[in-house]
C-alpha cells in the first residue's frame, strides 16, 4: 500500500482485507468463467495464493488487479481441462434433459431483452456496463479499464440506464394490456 511518498510493499496481514474486499468480486469472475461453484472457488483461492507469492513485489492494488488475475486463472483452468479430457457425454446428456423449454423461453427472452436495450450502443458499451454494474468497478476504474474518461463511462451508462427502464417500462405495459391488469 501506498503510505504519504515513500512506497512500501503489501504485507502478509494486508491480505486478509484484501480478500474480504476483492474476494466477493473475484468469485463472481470465476463463477461467470467456470460455470462451475467448485471450480470456482478453487479458482478464487488460486488467485490469492498468486497474488500472496508476489507480495514482495507489489506496492499497490486495485479490483482491476485481481480481476486481471481472476480472468487468467480461470482461463488456464479452462485450458487445461479442455487438454486432461474430452467431453463428458454423461454430463451434457443431464444438461439438456434438465432444461425444461419454460427455461429456454426465459433464458431467450431475457437474451432478447439485453440485444435490444444494446442494439445501436458502441461495441464496448456490453463490456462498460458488465465492468460497473455486475462486477461492482467504480467508475473510475471502468474508465481505467476501458481507456476513456469517467464523464465519458457516466454518459454511456446513463443513456443505457435511460434506454433500459423505457424498454422495461413498454414490456410492463404490454404485459399488462396483454392479461387484462392495470
Amino acid at each position: 500500500m501506498i503510505i504519504g511518498k515513500e512506497k512500501k510493499t503489501i504485507t502478509l496481514e494486508d491480505f486478509s482485507f484484501l480478500y474480504e474486499k476483492y474476494g466477493p468480486m473475484v468469485l463472481r469472475r470465476c463463477r461467470f468463467l467456470l460455470r462451475n461453484e467448485d471450480n470456482a472457488l478453487d479458482a478464487m483461492q488460486d488467485v490469492f495464493v498468486r497474488a500472496i507469492e508476489r507480495h514482495t513485489k507489489m506496492t499497490s492494488v486495485c479490483a482491476s488487479f485481481f480481476y486481471t488475475i481472476a480472468t487468467s486463472v480461470c482461463i488456464n483452468k479452462l485450458r487445461a481441462a479442455k487438454i486432461r479430457k474430452g467431453p463428458e457425454y454423461n454430463v451434457l446428456l443431464e444438461e439438456i434433459t434438465d432444461n425444461s423449454a419454460a427455461l429456454h423461453e426465459d433464458i431467450t427472452d431475457a437474451a432478447l431483452l439485453l440485444d435490444y436495450i444494446f442494439n445501436g450502443t458502441q461495441d464496448d458499451t456490453r463490456r462498460m456496463a458488465t465492468l460497473h454494474y455486475i462486477d461492482g468497478f467504480t467508475l473510475e476504474e471502468t474508465a481505467g479499464i476501458m481507456n476513456m474518461s469517467v464523464s465519458g463511462i457516466r454518459k454511456r451508462l446513463s443513456s443505457l440506464r435511460k434506454k433500459a427502464l423505457l424498454s422495461i417500462s413498454i414490456i410492463v405495459f404490454l404485459f399488462n394490456r396483454n392479461t387484462g391488469r392495470n
